[in-house]
């Protein structure tokens, strides 16, 4: 069985609880990294731990008011490739062409209905392996300090 890492902040909370239903109901587990409320929290040690995870091999989904803030911390983890994605074409680019292996929404940006579209599309697209993708990601990998 699949296992998709979920976190959220305050703000991505609710959408974070939507999303661990619908992804239970495509029989995949998931690994839930908090917050356990809406009660106000701090996004970046959700986003590290969740991202040190995902660096040994994982793919996860972070959730907060924009999303930004979650790519940025997760980001910063060596290994790992955060995407913002707004609609289906981003998350199937993310994905495709970059290798995303975080997907980042923002519960204030989108609603419930196309976050549940983007999970769907960005799970069921597999990274390239193109040439021009894998030189790309590699050189992505470069960068990392």
């Amino acid at each position: 069985m699949k296992e998709i890492l979920i976190g959220a902040d305050h703000a991505g909370f609710r959408m974070k609880e939507s999303l661990k239903k619908y992804l239970a109901g495509l029989n995949i587990r998931v690994k839930d990294y908090g917050t356990n409320s809406e009660e106000s929290t701090d996004y970046p040690p959700i986003a590290g731990k969740l991202a040190r995870d995902v660096a040994r091999g994982k793919e996860g989904i972070l959730i907060c008011g924009s999303g930004i803030g979650m790519s940025i911390a997760a980001n910063k983890i060596h290994g790992v490739r955060a995407a913002v994605c707004h609609n289906e074409f981003t998350a199937q680019v993310a994905k495709e062409h970059n290798h995303a292996n975080v997907l980042c929404l923002g519960a204030r940006d989108i609603n419930e209905k196309t976050a549940k579209k983007i999970v769907k599309k960005w799970l069921k697209t597999a990274p390239s392996t193109e040439e021009r993708h894998k030189r790309r990601v590699n050189e992505i990998s470069d960068l990392e300090c």
